[in-house]
């Protein structure tokens, strides 16, 4: 097994229905990437990984978004808040993905 590793910096945005959660929208380009190797995983089926922002790791998954075309990272409290974090903040974000076969 081998993993595909990428680094960016993206805003942090609110989802607008309930709960407020809290996600980073992946780059076209590592989407595309991500989509690729995990040819297994269909509809909104999530894919495995490690996120790191900042001291911050994390093993979580990302879910495809048909209104970017990309993935979603969820951003969860504990992280937003032990990162100091807040709605709009632009992110730079670690993403390692296993890569199965």
């Amino acid at each position: 097994m081998h993993e595909l590793s990428y680094q960016f910096t993206a805003p942090l945005w609110v989802y607008k229905g309930k709960g407020a959660w809290h996600f980073i929208t992946l780059p076209k380009a590592a989407a595309d990437e991500i989509r690729f190797f995990n040819s297994h995983a269909k509809g909104f089926m999530p894919i495995a990984v490690v996120a790191s922002i900042g001291a911050t790791t994390w093993k979580t998954s990302v879910f495809p978004d048909s209104k970017s075309g990309s993935f979603v990272l969820a951003i969860k409290k504990d992280v937003r808040k032990a990162e100091k974090l807040q709605a709009d903040a632009m992110v730079e974000v670690k993403l390692r993905v296993p890569v199965h076969g």
